[in-house]
């Protein structure tokens, strides 16, 4: 069973329509007129009918990964702020278990923290279901260490060998003399796989280590022990925790997971966000992907700490050390 948790934000002037690539801003015009002004002679008293299913209006569910649940929740508030007659029930779900939702009919939009894996397209393929997907959002996966640790940049070598009981120790990493104590976070998380992919190689975790629900209890965990090492999504880098620079392999450029790198693909622990419906789907879900993937929609998935991909994103310079700061979008 999924976690339902039900609560949306849209200028109409950035609103669009999926599917040409352009935006058309004149049919929602003319949706919001008619929906404004109604029929002509209808009573004040008339019973209304059942919601019509357009771009602005009708009933769709999702399901949302755990780690962009709370931004999906955010963009359905403002979009149901503009349109009160769209229902959108948000629940929450693993990629896997949107992608099953969504495959079996269950639901109407999947939230997944990743791109479709090979045996989902398949199973689509052969099951002869129409899938359409949308990158929304960028993350960075980062490692994180006590405040107090000296060290300051791993490989992602270095990673696998703490995770995979090789490396026990911080003095191999010219840091204490002092064991290593690794983090992780549930197995059934999306995280949890995306980092058992990019990293352990789909090897398993063979070091002994502690178990945290969440990023947040990573890092308070982490902050407060002084040889543990963890990973969380970029939104919960620097929150206490020393963020280790990042190297995919020793004699390259260390980098943190910052906005840029992160935006230009230079972060070597990147992964994408994605939506994706069936394209004889609600129109309402298309509607809410223009509302998500648009400047306003985008702005929110800034706000939650994650990296735009779907307008133009500025950057700052700060300094040649420190990376980048994203203005933008």
């Amino acid at each position: 069973m999924f976690d339902k948790r039900c609560d949306t934000y849209l200028d109409s002037l950035h609103f669009g329509v999926l599917g040409t690539g352009r935006w058309a801003p004149g049919r929602v015009f003319l949706v919001l007129a008619l929906l404004a002004t109604g029929v002509s002679g209808c009573s004040s008293k008339r019973t209304p009918g059942p919601v019509e299913d357009t771009l602005t209006s009708g009933r769709i569910s999702v399901v949302s990964a755990p780690e962009v649940l709370p931004i999906i929740m955010r963009e359905r508030a403002a979009f149901v702020s503009l349109y009160p007659e769209a229902s959108i029930a948000v629940a929450q779900g693993t990629s896997r278990e949107a992608v099953r939702s969504l495959f079996g009919g269950e639901c109407d939009l999947a939230v997944i923290t990743r791109e479709l894996e090979p045996e989902e397209r398949g199973a689509a393929v052969r099951g002869r279901l129409e899938l359409e997907g949308y990158r929304f959002a960028m993350d960075g996966v980062a490692m994180v260490a006590h405040p107090g640790n000296p060290v300051e940049n791993v490989t992602v070598s270095d990673a696998q060998r703490i995770y995979g009981g090789e490396v026990t120790r911080w003095s191999a990493l010219r840091g204490a003399e002092a064991a290593i104590e690794p983090v992780i976070q549930s197995p059934e998380s999306d995280i949890m796989a995306f980092f058992q992919q990019r990293v352990m190689n789909g090897q398993p975790i063979r070091a002994s280590a502690v178990y945290e629900s969440s990023d947040s209890g990573v890092v308070a965990y982490v902050r407060t022990h002084p040889a543990a090492i963890g990973f969380v999504s970029m939104a919960w880098a620097d929150r206490g925790a020393r963020t280790l620079r990042l190297a995919s392999l020793k004699g390259l450029a260390y980098r943190r997971p910052d906005a840029e790198a992160v935006y230009r693909g230079d972060y070597p622990l990147t992964r994408t966000m994605s939506l994706y419906v069936r394209p004889r789907g609600p129109s309402l879900a298309n509607g809410f992907i223009t509302f998500i993937t648009s400047r306003d929609g985008q702005a929110i998935v800034r706000d939650g700490g994650l990296v735009p991909t779907a307008v133009p994103v500025r950057f700052v310079r700060r300094s040649p050390m420190q990376g980048s700061h994203k203005t933008g979008p």
